[in-house]
This record gives structure tokens, sequence and C-alpha cells, in this order.
């Protein structure tokens, strides 16, 4: 396997961005490789179990990759984050983070709000917030580019649909995005 053609690869959002996972399986020469970003965490040459985990971590989350055994010496490829299944930790990530994509001058920002720890990440990096509350909510002051940034909290007023987080750069609102534009996941059935 070439390390531009990883057996399975996913993009795992996390607050402080978007990290991809990759794993390479020499399924001939029993060679492992698992990489988060670019950087290589497991480097494992002649390996003569093909199945089993490879378990590493990314600051306090928790990656498992399984590779289990199918018919006709065919492997399939799993991932766990946090002891959840690829498609559940993808699920309540989206109902946890709110993320929005903005550009002030020349620069180019992704603001992500973590609804559960209400804390505001910007380009990966976590930052202070001053909280204040309004008629009908709570507002999350705080600076994009050096322009003035607000996460309004609301009351949808409706028992199913909760609180609303809307960001407001410069009073104009911005458009939320979806926590990944398109699920790229690959996981491969390797023969």
């Amino acid at each position: 396997m070439s390390a531009s053609r990883p057996t399975a690869r996913w993009s795992v959002p996390l607050s402080d961005g978007i990290h991809v996972v990759e794993f390479e399986h020499g399924t001939a020469t029993g060679r492992r490789v698992v990489k988060i970003d670019g950087q290589t965490l497991i480097h494992r040459d002649w390996m003569f179990r093909l199945v089993g985990d490879e378990v590493v971590t990314l600051g306090n989350t928790k990656f498992v990759i399984c590779v289990d055994p199918l018919p006709g010496l065919r492997y399939s490829y799993t991932l766990l984050v946090n002891n959840k299944t690829y498609a559940n930790f993808i699920q309540s990530q989206s109902k946890v983070l709110q993320t929005w994509l903005t550009q002030v001058g020349e620069q180019h920002f992704r603001i992500v709000l973590d609804k559960a720890k209400q804390s505001v990440w910007i380009n990966g990096k976590q930052i202070d917030v001053e909280n204040e509350f309004v008629d009908g909510g709570a507002e999350m002051l705080f600076s994009v580019g050096g322009a003035p940034a607000v996460i309004r909290a609301l009351s949808s007023g409706h028992r199913t649909t909760g609180v609303s987080h809307t960001l407001f750069l410069n009073g104009i609102e911005v458009t939320e995005q979806q926590l990944l534009p398109q699920m790229e996941t690959r996981a491969r059935v390797k023969k």
C-alpha cells in the first residue's frame, strides 16, 4: 500500500478541527501504519497476526481501528472514537458542535461552538469569551480577526428544538456549516 493511498481513511470532527485518521494495512507483509493528520503514530512491519485492534489517542480522544477477517482472505476496517462507532460519534458530534466558516479581510476562520462545554474555538484554538445574559437567552462576546463577534443563544420556543445558536460577525449573521461537508469515510474491504 503506498503512503498516498491508505487502506482506510476517516475524517473526525473535534472541537479543535477536523482530524484525518488513515490506516495502511499490508496483508502480504503484515505492515500496519496509523496516521493522524499526516503524522505517523504507529508503524509496525512484519506482523504475523493480520487481525486485531490498533489504539491511538489524540488529546483526550481515543481512536481504535478494528481489523476483522472476512471470508476469502479479506478484511474489514472499523473506527471507534471514544468507544463509539464512527457513525454514532459523528451523529453525537453533530448535536454538540456547531461550526461556521467566515473571512475577515484576507484571513479565513473556522469558528466552532462546543455546546456541551460552552467553549468557542477559532482555527483550532480555544478562546476566552465574555458571557452576558440578554432577554430570552445569552450571548458570548469575542473577536475574530479584530472584528466584533457574538454567538447568540436563544430559546426556540419549542421543546423539541431547544436552544438555537447564531453567530454574528460585525452585526451580520454568518451561515452555519455542516459538520463534515462531505461525509468522508473510506474503509475498503481488502483482498
